[in-house]
């Protein structure tokens, strides 16, 4: 089937879309919705295309009428049936609803109101934000949705009126735009109910509250229930960069914030301007305030062993990692292989692995260029501390992942993922990249396939990653069930003769190579020109993901040939 991905973004569900379909023989094209100008422009791409159907996976643009009226056209709702409104993932987190889902309708003039392909749903975690809600559960089910559409279309079925198709969850309809203000904290609630508030702001537009006169917004909270006697809103702790504040029942700890900015006359802006989200304690003084331990779901890295297998589990919010981070992650990993074990596994949390280096903390520092330089040789001693482990090491891709987070993992003696996961094992953003890829990818894959990774910059699947040898396993898509199979790769791995036979393959793996300082000078000798000289855009590039501005074009090697 020759099937067109129209959206406002290629974001993670989007790749997922993406790489799936053409793994089934699906012919596929991408267009960009924010790259047409004009409907009439929008309506020609899809004529010059005629496909078979659209399926829109994330779309924040209006279809134009002459499209959905000629082609089948499928938009993909975060929202059960019945549910409209732009603000869905929102509304349920904020109202903790126990169930939500996902709907395939079609698209019709007004939004989120066509006839209805497929519906999935699912349980809501307590506690999850909406980042992490759309990027796993929200995810899956409209993977289950697209599959349904495609085999609906294939074989000429169609969709169900609105009204007549089952309410999965009941009290639906259309609710309103949630605007930053919505989301607003008041000190003297109970710490729940601020981790949920920011939860449900995840991402955008960001909670606010006012500290000592000055407003900010916060992300990456969770809560205790420690009480400290402290006024609320004081700040009463802290660990690395995640500071805890004293609520009216209960600790919060925060791991994220920005600048709210009071627009002045002569700017003409009539709303406050969200600085860049940073490290809570990058944008918000805590200079002062005691050291406590942060609890495990805010945590920076957490280990645990079991017999002669140690567990590594990394945390990176939105799968950045800046300087320090590196070096304290570094300094966990390097603490972990002095311990009597045979086998270190390093995996990330069930919503992030990592992306690499954190461009929103060098592109707020007072040197740009100098914090990136710092930030890349920091995570390349981590790369290093993994690579020359004497132990055995297992890197796990629990979720998404790109450019140097790949390329960490890809380090160890043995990677492995999560079905359902999509890898981006390139850099973009003008650099010509490190993390030892030059000698990872290769010595995986040989030369020719590196090239072609590293040149084409397009994403796969963790499936596809395997068949070419890129991984080793991929285990199940339940989180439950990705841990216990986890489990039982490393256990495996520690019998006596399938270790024995490890150890001789990263015994070859290390006479074959030339020594890592080799592929770590040459890699650096090359981002020292991109971060010093900006000899391909890198400041400019950095600047415009970060701002999140819109593509002016659809990527050629997206598109229809």
């Amino acid at each position: 089937m020759k099937i067109l991905l129209l959206a406002s973004a290629f974001n993670g569900l989007t790749q997922r879309v993406w790489c799936t379909l053409r793994e089934q023989g699906h012919e596929v094209g991408v267009e960009l919705a924010p790259a047409h100008g004009t409907p009439e422009s929008l309506t020609r791409a899809v004529e010059r295309i005629d496909p078979d159907l659209i399926l829109c996976p994330f779309l924040k643009h209006r279809v134009p009428e002459e499209v959905w009226r000629r082609w089948t056209t499928v938009i993909v709702h975060p929202g059960p049936v019945g549910d409209r409104g732009p603000s869905s993932l929102d509304h349920t987190i904020l109202g903790q609803g126990p169930r939500w889902g996902v709907t395939a309708l079609s698209a019709v003039e007004e939004m989120d109101a066509g006839p209805v392909w497929a519906c999935s749903t699912f349980d809501v975690p307590e506690g999850i934000t909406k980042s992490a809600l759309y990027n796993s559960h929200v995810a899956d089910a409209a993977m289950e949705c697209v599959a349904t559409v495609v085999r609906k279309v294939a074989g000429g079925d169609r969709p169900v009126p609105a009204d007549q198709y089952p309410r999965a969850v009941p009290g639906t309809g259309e609710l309103p735009l949630l605007r930053r203000n919505a989301f607003a904290l008041d000190w003297r609630a109970s710490a729940t109910e601020l981790a949920r508030r920011i939860a449900a702001a995840d991402g955008a537009p960001g909670a606010p509250a006012v500290l000592d006169g000055r407003t900010y917004c916060l992300f990456d909270a969770t809560a205790t229930g420690e009480h400290t006697g402290a006024e609320p809103g004081a700040i009463v702790g802290r660990d690395c960069e995640s500071i805890a504040f004293a609520t009216g029942r209960g600790t919060l700890w925060v791991g994220y914030a920005a600048v709210l900015e009071k627009p002045d006359a002569s700017s003409g802006r009539k709303l406050p301007k969200r600085g860049p989200k940073l490290p809570a304690a990058m944008v918000i003084d805590a200079a002062n305030a005691p050291f406590k331990p942060a609890p495990e779901a805010i945590a920076e890295s957490v280990y645990r062993r079991e017999g002669d297998i140690g567990y590594l589990t990394i945390r990176s919010y939105s799968g950045a990692m800046h300087t320090e981070q590196c070096r304290r992650l570094t300094g966990a990993v390097e603490k972990a292989l002095t311990e009597d074990t045979r086998i270190l596994v390093v995996t990330g949390t069930e919503h992030a692995f990592s992306n690499g280096i954190h461009l929103g903390v060098i592109d707020a520092a007072d040197d740009p260029a100098a914090e990136a330089w710092d930030n890349i040789n920091a995570i390349d001693e981590l790369c290093l501390a993994i690579a020359r482990a004497e132990q055995l090491t297992v890197a796990a891709f629990s979720a998404n992942a790109g450019a140097g987070g790949v390329m960490a993992a890809l380090c160890a003696d043995v990677t492995v993922s999560r079905d359902g996961v999509v890898l981006n094992p390139y850099y973009d953003m003008g650099i010509y990249g490190s993390e030892l890829h030059t000698w990872s990818v290769a010595n995986r894959v040989g030369e020719q396939t590196a090239a072609r990774l590293l040149g084409d910059k397009l994403p796969i699947s963790a499936a596809e990653a395997k068949q070419i040898g890129l991984i080793g396993a991929v285990g199940p898509r339940d989180w439950n069930e990705f841990q216990r199979w986890l489990r039982a790769v490393a256990m495996g791995y520690n019998e006596p003769v399938t270790r024995g036979r490890m150890f001789a393959a990263k015994a070859r793996r290390r006479a074959e190579s030339k020594p890592l300082s080799y592929y770590q000078t040459i890699e650096l000798a090359e981002m020292a020109r991109d971060m010093f000289d900006d000899r391909h855009g890198f400041h400019a590039k950095r600047r415009a993901f970060l701002g999140k501005s819109a593509p002016t074009e659809t990527p050629q090697k997206l598109r229809f040939a």
